[in-house]
Order: C-alpha cells, then structure tokens, then sequence
C-alpha cells in the first residue's frame, strides 16, 4: 500500500518564473542554483524570455540540473525595452505562460509549486486556480513591498493619491506602522504615488500586484533578519508565511566552489567591460567611486553633463557605467559628438575616471579601490554594496528605489539621499561627503551590516534557515492553495 501512495504521489517540482529584466532574472538564477545544490530530489523548470535565452544560450551548460523553457514577452531581441513598453511585455508574457500552465502540470514536469515574480500575479492567481501553491519572489526592496501592501492602496482609496498639486513632498506621512523610528516624506514613497493619472496601465500594474500579493502560500524576499527586522514584523501581519533568504548573490555565493564562482555568478546580459578591473588594481585603497544607474533608468544629456561636471569637480577618482542606449535622443557610438562636452572635462576624465558600457558589478564592489557608489538605488545594487561594505550616493529614478534611498540615508545610515536632484554643484559637494567627509563613519556602519549580512547565509544563520525552510515546505508538500 505505501508503495502505491508513493507512486500516486507527484515527485516535487518547483516552476520559477522571473521578471524578463536583468535585475529579476539574476535574482532567480541565484535561487534556482541554490535550490539546486541544496536538494537533489527537487526539480526545478526555469522560465526565461525568449531574448534572456538568446543572450545567455549557457544557461543550460553552466545549472546542468536546471530545465530551462522559454516564451516570447513580445518585444523582438533587437529592440530596447524601456519603461514606456514595459506594461505591454508583462501582459504578452503572461498570457504565454498563463495558457502553457496546464501542460506543466502533465508528466514528466508535474509542476506542484510555482515561484513567480511578485509582478506577475495574474499567473500566480491562475496557478491557484488549477490547484498549483504560488510563493511569489518579489525582488523588490522589501521596504517598498511594506509600503506598497500596506499603504499604496489605502492612499488611493482615501483620495489622497493623486496627491494634491503643490503638496510639499518633503512633507512627513503620518500613521505608518513600521517606521516609529524612521520618517517617511511624500517624496519618499514608491514612484507611483506620484502619478497624474490612476488609468494608466503602469499604475494599474502595481496597483494589481499590492492587492494581490498577500494571497500567495509563501513570500521569498531577497534580505536579511538583521537588516530590516521592524518591518518583517510588519509584512507577517499581512503575509505570514516569509523566507528571508538574502542577500541572495552572497548565499549563492558560499554554496559552490571556489572554482567554478565566476562561471554561476555571471548573468549578465550585456557584455562585461573588465578592463575597469585592471584599471581598479592600478588606483589606491578606497579611492575611486563606482557610478552605475542599473539596467533600465535613461539619462538625458543635460543629466549626463550634470554627472559629468560633478564628478570631475569632486576631484575624487570615478569608473562610470555608461550602458548602451543609456542616453536619451543618442545614438549608440555618437555619445562624444551627442554630449558636446567641454575639452578640460573629457581631460580630467581621462586622468582620473573610466567609463564602460557596462561591468562586472559584484567584482567592481568587492574591489579594494572601491570606496563608494553612486547608484540608482535598485534593491540588487543596494545589496550588493550592503554586502561588500560600500558606502552608497543615492539617485533613484522610481519604482523602489525612492523608498530604499531613503533607508540607506536615514535608517540605515549608510549612504547620502540625494533624490530629486541632478545639480552640478551638489553631486560635487554630495561625492566629496562620502569618499571623504563623513567617510569614516558611514564605513564603519556599512562593514557592520556587512558583516551581518555574512552571518546570515552562513551554516544556521537567519537566511539559511529560511531557506531550507523553503525547500522542505516544497518537498513535503507543505503548501497548499487556498480554496
């Protein structure tokens, strides 16, 4: 008789479905490898984009135990994707996904828990509808989460978004729980809060997901106990059943060998520039200021120029990551002729910066000469420098980051919050402050939660715990839908 319960009873097999960004999909890789090595009898399906599996055709070699399947998001390899097109590529690549879930659920795939991106919960809730438990892995600053479930959709039901012309955003919020010790300003909250328009199809994208998100099995989020424990408290009140399992790239991290780091960690889907790796090994100890604003955010050229002048007044050393097609109205290859920038700063730039399309992020930060990073404050980047112990200049650009840069400067306390301005003369001062004014102190803050993000992937730690939570739940079959 138990032999035939065991035959009736479907082998665990987990479906993991990411955001066709870079950001998510690096996130994913992470968890689908260390789900790999940490169970041998879990088998696990990974769901790229069509354009993710041409630009990265190694997947299958370098996670051998990973199956690997791929749907169209609608937008043909070639082209940018831009924010402006990307309500248009979620709805494509749902609706693929969403009409191929049946066949997941028939041998040999028999899928019995689905991860998704906490953006896509029109598949998380047809997955449940079909009897599949849904963990949703929102890869997203859980700051935001927090503030996006609990307050996003209260603000706009009480009218108070679209918020009022000539509000003071830097006019407190009040009645948050979570933040008895911190301070949240209007300016600080999730980018759409700032919408003209509550129709838009972005706006009700996120809307949808801060709704829907409470109603999954499980919620995977990429962070540590330590780092934000106030608010976890919070987020269980509405989404009990939590796995912290992060920073995800550091337990990815000390899961493989030595050997074979480099071939797991790099997801890239740009080419890597590392000669900013030797250009690193020739600066001193502390010195140089990593500039990097992630895989999305465009920069016109009156903000390029600003960048520009500030970071060579500063006088501090910079490697900038200029991506292609990072520039408004510029063409790939005419950014010199485009920018028009004047000859004693295309000089200074050449004595003390570097810039490439793009860099090996995870080494850049780990790099001896790093002593900062002025970033847009994505929840992967912030991560990154919370783990290495960098100091962060923060200029977000939305979505997330208006939330975090405001961790990392007031509750955190390791960085500068410098949203809202693109000024010459302040990025100057701002750069000065953190490589060398309040560098000391801000330091010692960032290398202390460094050194508790360690703590936490390591044997018995926080996140350790929770992760093979996360993989006996899946197992033994500890989720299941609410019916």
């Amino acid at each position: 008789m138990a032999e035939q319960l065991q035959a009736r009873e479907p082998s665990p097999s987990v479906l993991l479905l990411p955001l066709p960004l870079q950001g998510p999909i690096n996130a994913f890789l992470k968890l689908a490898h260390l789900l790999s090595l940490c169970s041998e009898n879990l088998k696990i399906t990974f769901v790229n984009a069509e354009f993710v599996h041409r630009r990265l055709p190694d997947l299958p070699s370098r996670f051998p135990g990973i199956r690997f399947c791929d749907f169209p998001d609608g937008i043909s390899d070639d082209e940018p994707r831009p924010p402006a097109k990307f309500c248009g590529m979620v709805a494509m690549f749902e609706a693929e996904v969403i009409s191929a879930l049946p066949k997941f659920m028939e041998s040999p795939t028999s899928v019995t828990c689905l991860i998704v991106d906490g953006v896509l919960t029109a598949v998380g809730k047809k997955a449940q509808e079909l009897g599949i438990p849904v963990v949703y892995f929102s890869t997203l600053g859980p700051c935001c989460i927090w503030a996006s479930c609990f307050f996003v959709p209260k603000l706009v039901d009480s009218g108070q978004i679209p918020i009022s012309k000539g509000k003071d955003l830097k006019e407190s919020v009040s009645n948050i729980p979570g933040t008895e010790t911190t301070t949240l300003r209007w300016c600080d909250l999730p980018s759409i809060c700032r919408t003209d328009d509550l129709t838009h199809p972005y706006v009700q994208l996120v809307l949808r997901e801060c709704r829907d998100l409470p109603n999954a099995q499980g919620h995977i989020l990429n962070t540590f106990d330590d780092l934000e424990q106030p608010l976890l408290t919070e987020l269980r009140s509405l989404c009990p059943n939590l796995y912290t399992i992060g920073p995800i790239h550091l337990h990815s991290r000390t899961k493989q060998q030595p050997e074979a780091e480099q071939l797991v960690s790099s997801n890239s889907l740009w080419e890597e520039d590392r000669s900013c790796i030797a250009w690193l090994d020739d600066q001193p100890s502390k010195s140089v200021i990593f500039v990097s604003f992630g895989s999305i955010v465009s920069l016109t050229i009156d903000q390029v120029l600003e960048f520009s002048f500030g970071l060579v007044n500063s006088g501090i050393r910079f490697l900038w990551v200029r991506r292609p097609g990072s520039i408004v109205g510029v063409e790939d290859g005419c950014e010199e002729s485009s920018l028009q920038v004047p000859a004693e700063i295309l000089k200074a730039t050449q004595e003390r910066g570097f810039i490439v399309k793009w860099a090996p992020q995870e080494e850049v930060l780990a790099h001896s000469a790093i002593g900062g990073f002025l970033t847009h404050s994505g929840w992967n980047s912030t991560l990154e420098s919370i783990v290495e112990g960098v100091p962060m200049l923060c200029w977000p650009n939305g979505i997330d980051q208006l939330v975090i840069s405001r961790f990392v400067g007031d509750v955190w306390k390791i960085g500068i919050d410098m949203k809202d301005v693109c000024d010459r003369v302040v990025i100057e001062n701002q750069v000065r402050d953190l490589m060398e004014g309040h560098r000391e102190a801000v330091s010692q803050r960032a290398n202390r939660l460094s050194k508790l993000a360690a703590q936490a992937v390591r044997e018995e730690g926080s996140s350790w715990q929770a992760l093979h939570r996360l993989i006996e739940d899946i197992k033994f079959m500890r989720l299941s839908c609410r019916q």
